[in-house]
């Protein structure tokens, strides 16, 4: 393994293990909203209440963040010139800062207007809760952008432990919110603490920036040639990496048009499948995408290549047997993650039902998150937001179409995403090699197929130890629950290590430095890198 893989190993285990905690407190966070709210349609309100304000969080944290602050200011620290990078970087924030706080005034006062673009369905006293949750929540917008922004320069300056604890005081403070306040105040419960979190995110890592900022200045220079250049990569790609969310609100949109708690049940199973991509996707691109920057500023071209390739394997590797693996036990994680309280077992059906067709489309998206970040790196974002406006299109189509012509209901809206992600992913992969000249695709997509044999493997051997172990356990309680769920995924797991290693495949000795990378944190082996 290169040294680039090794350094990009340690910080993909630091970010992949914070991550891990974020995740599994925002599954303690759904499954608080599932048992204390139920699927309900006061629940499908709160969730179509976060669409726009999510919406601008990816347009800030995704778009212009991941497009061009952090390869331009990475790029001036690349040049040890960081007083410059500094220079330009006030600019952004302080502009970022003005624009936030317009957002959010313009937000509160038009959200009447606002309101139908995520819940078209919603009339009544539906629409009236809709209207009051998305006037508090855009307040929350407002810090949990400036957190992303400060997780864009930690990041440049390769620190990924402080960001990635952010989402934690984030989903602690919903959980708390939901348990303590729900009960007492009802859904306004959880709002209240999606403000509480937003801030604490923002003043977790502020004393880290704050070390950083030494050269911060007040200052908004338009003219100056960083500046441009992060407005030009920016523009397009405030639509381009935001896709996704874009086709999540289109689905969920029409989701309110369906039965009570389709909306829900899109949700949570959407919320399944983002373990994994956010874990594995979003960590090893988080970690990869500084190295990219640097190796384009330096003009290291073939180890580009081999970086971004051995990261899209990597990614693969652990995310196809994660999507095959909740295909087939799909009841039983959602039956011992939600299963509980005013959450029954026809909501359990519903959802796990969501998830099958969700599933289908993990390994795009996941692929999706490499990808993008290696457009931006080579400074490129205006072929993503092609590609993106094309994929909006479709999925607008296929969504429709599925609504129409078949009787999928809501797993039709969750087919039309993971289509639309699978088409994303294969344009963008002929367009990079179009630019590249190559992408080491043969090593791609031998890797890809092998992972695939091995995860169907899995999948098969995971599904019959879920049915063997039914007759012997009590699934009305927790610990059954746990048992089935948890002993079909290791011997699933068991059987894809085992193959894996027959295959003769080299991505588990990355998973395994990534691991060696967690368990190096205390001795500072990534800050020093």
């Amino acid at each position: 393994m290169s040294n680039t893989n090794r350094i990009m190993a340690r910080a993909a285990g630091i970010m992949m293990f914070a991550i891990f905690v974020s995740r599994v407190l925002g599954f303690v966070r759904e499954r608080a909203v599932a048992e204390v709210f139920g699927r309900t349609g006061i629940t499908d309100v709160f969730f179509a209440a976060f669409a726009l304000p999510d919406l601008m969080y990816q347009l800030l944290v995704g778009g212009a963040l991941s497009s061009a602050f952090i390869p331009v200011f990475t790029q001036y620290l690349a040049q040890d010139k960081e007083e410059e990078a500094w220079y330009v970087a006030s600019t952004f924030i302080n502009l970022t800062g003005m624009l936030l706080v317009t957002f959010m005034v313009f937000g509160v006062i038009f959200t009447p207007v606002l309101a139908p673009l995520v819940g078209i369905g919603f009339v009544g006293e539906q629409r009236q809760l809709l209207i009051l949750l998305m006037r508090i929540t855009f307040p929350a917008v407002f810090f949990t952008a400036l957190s992303g922004l400060e997780m864009g320069i930690l990041n440049s300056y390769q620190k990924f432990t402080m960001p990635a604890l952010g989402p934690i005081v984030y989903n602690a403070s919903q959980i708390l919110g939901a348990y303590l306040l729900g009960p007492i105040i009802g859904i306004m419960g959880m709002a209240m603490g999606t403000i509480v979190g937003s801030f604490g995110s923002f003043a977790l890592q502020f004393p880290t920036v704050l070390k950083k900022a030494q050269y911060y200045k007040p200052v908004i220079d338009l003219k100056h040639p960083g500046i441009r250049r992060m407005a030009k990569l920016m523009i397009p790609a405030l639509i381009g990496l935001s896709i996704a969310q874009i086709n999540l609100i289109i689905g969920q949109n029409l989701a309110s048009l369906l039965e009570m708690g389709s909306i829900v049940a899109l949700r949570l199973a959407n919320r399944l499948v983002h373990f994994p991509l956010g874990v594995f996707a979003m960590g090893i691109s988080t970690a990869i995408f500084p190295t990219l920057a640097r190796l384009v500023a330096r003009g290291e071209m073939d180890e580009f290549r081999r970086t971004f390739s051995f990261g899209l394997r990597v990614v693969f590797y652990i995310t196809l047997p994660s999507a095959v693996g909740m295909a087939v036990l799909r009841v039983p994680i959602v039956r011992l993650l939600f299963e509980a309280g005013e959450f029954s077992a026809s909501d359990t059906n519903a959802t796990a039902y969501a998830l099958l067709f969700y599933s289908a489309g993990l390994f795009a998206q996941s692929g999706l998150q490499i990808l993008t970040r290696v457009f931006y790196s080579l400074q490129d974002t205006i072929t993503p937001v092609k590609i993106g406006l094309l994929t909006v299109i479709l999925n607008f189509i296929l969504s429709i179409a599925f609504l129409q012509w078949t009787t999928l209901e809501a797993g039709g809206l969750a087919l039309a995403f993971s289509l639309t992600s699978i088409i994303n992913l294969v344009v963008f992969l002929f367009m990079l090699r179009r630019k590249l000249g190559g992408i080491d695709g043969r090593r791609i997509l031998g890797s890809f197929s092998r992972a695939a044999v091995a995860s169907v493997a899995m999948g098969i051997v995971a599904y019959y130890a879920s049915q063997a172990l039914i007759p012997y356990l009590d699934l009305t309680r927790g610990t059954g629950r746990l048992i089935q769920t948890f002993g079909s995924i290791s011997a699933g797991a068991v059987v894809y290590l085992s193959l894996s290693f027959i295959l003769r495949m080299e991505e588990p000795l990355f998973v395994w430095n990534m691991v060696k990378g967690r368990m190096n944190r205390k001795k500072g082996t990534l800050e020093e890198q």
